[in-house]
């Protein structure tokens, strides 16, 4: 991956950047590349640099840009579902193991990203994102992680997506150019 400044995103398309922009309602800001991209062909998910452009330190490396499963989630969230996903963590050690997992795995694609980049944000040093390794605080970002690393990596975000379903199954959730 070649370096680049933190205004320049990093193999994301012309039409990609247009469906970032209209999934989140504004311009995306310190892309570093697509995390994943739905079945409908859309971005999903962006994977972000860990500082923005602005200079602030941005721990949320892989962002849900799709609204329908950004709605779905916050359906879930309301649901009382980090609660009880919570209260397994405690239970459950090796849930708490796996998790604990997930958020190592997390700071290492997000020192990565930021290597690439040229990037050193130690504001951030040991913080992933979603609550990892101890709590349960965001739903959008452990299923933003579930998507861009793949199955079995983070337990929660798998559980999440598992209760979302086919999302996409209506067709894009805004237009492709």
């Amino acid at each position: 991956m070649s370096e680049q400044t933190l205004s320049e995103p990093s193999g994301i398309e012309p039409a990609d950047e247009a469906a970032i922009h209209a999934q989140l309602g504004r311009p995306p800001r310190g892309i570093h590349g697509l995390g994943h991209r739905c079945p409908c062909g859309n971005p999903d998910v962006v994977a972000t640099q860990p500082r923005l452009p602005n200079g602030t330190p941005f721990p949320t490396t892989y962002y849900l840009t799709c609204p329908r499963a950004a709605s779905l989630i916050g359906t879930l969230e309301g649901s009382g579902l980090m609660k009880e996903m919570q209260a397994r963590l405690g239970e459950d050690p090796d849930l708490a193991a796996a998790y604990r997992a997930a958020h190592e795995a997390y700071l290492r694609d997000r020192a990565e990203i930021g290597a690439a980049a040229g990037l050193d944000v130690p504001e951030i040093d040991g913080i992933s994102a979603g609550g990892m390794p101890d709590r349960v605080k965001c739903l959008h970002v452990l299923a933003g992680h579930s998507l861009a690393a793949g199955r079995g990596v983070n337990p929660l975000g798998d559980e999440v997506l598992d209760l979302l379903g086919e999302w996409w199954a209506a067709g894009p959730c805004v237009p492709r150019d």
